[in-house]
């Protein structure tokens, strides 16, 4: 079996359980899941298993293709402008600190690290969408 069946059956499961919980939250109502949070939990824990799942998958796949010398320069450029990315972020966010609705503080550290997150979302999200169009354009014109 490859691979690639084995995780195509391991998504079909996760995502059969993602629609089991999905189910257990809309029998309890919006007012018991707001309130207790009850069926949620179920939800979290597929997260947890399928963000574990991709994270490991990734990790042996960039070593087994490490070992095996299969990265090009393009590995490096597409690392180095992510790296670009993120500095850059970094750089435009502002990093003041702020009040949570708790009455908690975040710290200008804090804040600057989520809102080069934000940036950083922000500025892939336009490139992928820009490269969606012109891989679009380029597939018309050919």
């Amino acid at each position: 079996m490859s691979i690639y069946k084995i995780f195509k059956i391991i998504a079909l499961i996760l995502g059969v359980i993602g629609c089991i919980f999905l189910g257990i939250v809309i029998t309890k109502g919006d007012a018991a899941v707001t309130a207790t949070g009850e069926g949620v939990d179920g939800f979290l824990y597929t997260s947890y298993v399928t963000m574990f799942i991709i994270l490991a998958a990734v990790v042996v796949f960039f070593i087994v293709d490490l070992i095996s010398g299969k990265f090009k320069k393009n590995f490096f450029i597409g690392f180095g402008a992510f790296i670009a990315v993120i500095v850059i972020s970094y750089i435009l966010a502002d990093g003041t600190p702020m009040q949570l609705r708790e009455g908690d503080s975040l710290s200008g550290s804090g804040v600057k690290w989520v809102e080069t997150g934000l940036y950083t979302f922000y500025i892939l999200a336009v490139v992928a969408i820009v490269s969606m169009i012109l891989s679009g354009i380029r597939k018309v014109t050919k």
